[in-house]
């Protein structure tokens, strides 16, 4: 059994981990053999309030985490707090360190860039952010055209929001079969993937 853990948090914007999560459940409930876990974590399994107010119950804790072979870090102006708490960022750290892959999502792309995961590195974040991220990440390679780019060899960012759901049916390409990704994608009637990258 493989782990694909959401990390998610007071004023998360709500389509960037639905939407991977939509993704990654897809491909569960297609592809049932591939042994896939997929769960949101926080810091705790208290209600978190998402960007519009939506109330969500976290799957699971940091405290019982298993191994995440696969981590999503969605945005939202919450990644502002999130950056600024030590312990937090420690532990995604950690977890970032240990995953086979990490992807974030729109502004997610703060966590990654504070721990210093993107000097020198290509990155993607929603349009708005790019000026913030400037002033996080030394040396490191805006793509403001893309919609999701490999930023590192374990390491994936993608532009705003719907950007999302692109990269996560490219991670399935990548780490499962492109067939595989392409089912999904039309379960989903997502009928833009592989068309824009």
């Amino acid at each position: 059994m493989k782990n694909l853990g959401i990390y998610i948090f007071d004023q998360v914007e709500p389509l960037d981990f639905v939407g991977p999560f939509e993704v990654f459940t897809t491909f569960t409930d297609l592809f049932p053999a591939e042994n896939l876990r997929v769960f949101t974590f926080s810091e705790s399994i208290l209600p978190i309030q998402t960007i519009g107010n939506l109330k969500v119950i976290p799957s699971r804790s940091f405290n019982e985490l298993p191994v995440i072979d696969y981590l999503v870090l969605p945005g939202g102006n919450g990644t502002k707090l999130v950056i600024e708490n030590q312990a937090t960022l420690e532990q995604l750290g950690q977890l970032i360190e240990k995953a086979k892959w990490t992807m974030s999502v729109c502004s997610g792309a703060r966590i990654p860039a504070k721990l210093g995961l993107l000097d020198n590195k290509p990155y993607c974040t929603h349009h708005e952010v790019y000026p913030d991220l400037a002033n996080l990440i030394k040396n490191g390679i805006p793509l403001t055209e893309k919609r999701f780019t490999e930023s590192g060899i374990s390491l994936f960012s993608s532009a705003g929001v719907s950007a999302g759901i692109d990269l996560a049916l490219h991670l399935i390409g990548k780490t499962w079969s492109l067939k595989q990704a392409q089912a999904v994608a039309e379960y989903m009637e997502y009928t833009k993937f592989e068309k824009k990258t």
